[in-house]
């Protein structure tokens, strides 16, 4: 992090969060990593101890790594570990996910039921579904719709690669980050984007992110979830919404199994 970050340079803690979660009437929310380190993920962890409405914790362990099993069933022994994130985005290499040693790794997950967001951007999506095809058991989650760029063309690239990876059963997706999408977009550019993740993956297999702190960065929560709000197909019913809100990420992470708080 560097100054030229703005309203990020600087610390965000879960009193920081609290007051609009109360605003909105958030009974509780998931943390996710945003530094690719084993430190913070156990930071984040003795968040969830000390805060009831922290619901669970996805960390970060680098899967590429030999001693990544003994790192699992250390985590697996301590309560709030709902899931693990790669940085994809931010790795050199796009098929990193394919190593060997990441897949034998993966398996690990899955055989713990542990999910996986990916933070990709969409020219990651066809590495993803060839991971799927291998391990179509592994539960995974798209982050912030794969970051299309939604200021240029290329809805029909990004709708086409969407449409192939909602096919596998154990994939959800986030509608999240669109603040920080695009720069100079208006609000309902982001319409046909919602309505196509909507169709493709079904109102099981979609959830609501905040993208909080990044997200203010380019506007405020309100504005997070009202983006997401007005742009749903209008068919979509309160239960459908219930279930972008709030029921599916308490299924996708286990929350009922795995956190006694609820």
């Amino acid at each position: 992090m560097s100054e030229d970050m703005g309203i990020l340079y600087r610390n965000y803690f879960p009193e920081d969060l609290k007051p609009t979660l109360e605003e909105f009437s958030v009974s509780g929310t998931i943390l996710v990593q945003a530094a690719p380190t084993y430190e913070e993920t156990l930071y984040l962890l003795s968040l969830y101890e000390k805060y009831e409405w922290i619901y669970g914790v996805v960390g970060w362990l680098d899967l590429s790594s030999s001693t990544f099993p003994e790192q699992l069933d250390f985590l697996m022994q301590k309560q709030g570990i709902v899931g693990l994130r790669p940085m994809l985005q931010d790795i050199e290499r796009d098929d990193w996910i394919l190593q060997e040693q990441v897949i034998e790794n993966l398996r690990l997950l899955i055989s713990n039921d542990l999910p996986l967001d990916l933070l990709i951007t969409e020219r990651h999506i066809p590495y993803i579904v060839a991971l799927l095809e291998r391990l179509p058991e592994l539960r995974v989650v798209i982050d912030h719709i794969a970051k299309p760029e939604i200021s240029k063309d290329g809805f029909e690239k990004w709708q086409a690669d969407m449409t192939k990876l909602a096919k596998f059963p154990a994939a959800y997706c986030k509608l999240s980050g669109f603040l920080t999408l695009a720069d100079s977009c208006e609000a309902g550019e982001f319409k046909p984007y919602i309505h196509h993740v909507v169709q493709a993956f079904g109102s099981s297999r979609v959830m609501f992110g905040s993208d909080w702190p990044v997200s203010l960065s380019g506007g405020s929560y309100q504005e997070a979830i009202q983006i997401v709000t007005d742009n749903l197909p209008s068919t979509i019913s309160d239960t459908e919404k219930e279930l972008f809100f709030s029921i599916n990420a308490k299924s996708f992470y286990l929350l009922k199994e795995r956190c006694e708080k609820i």
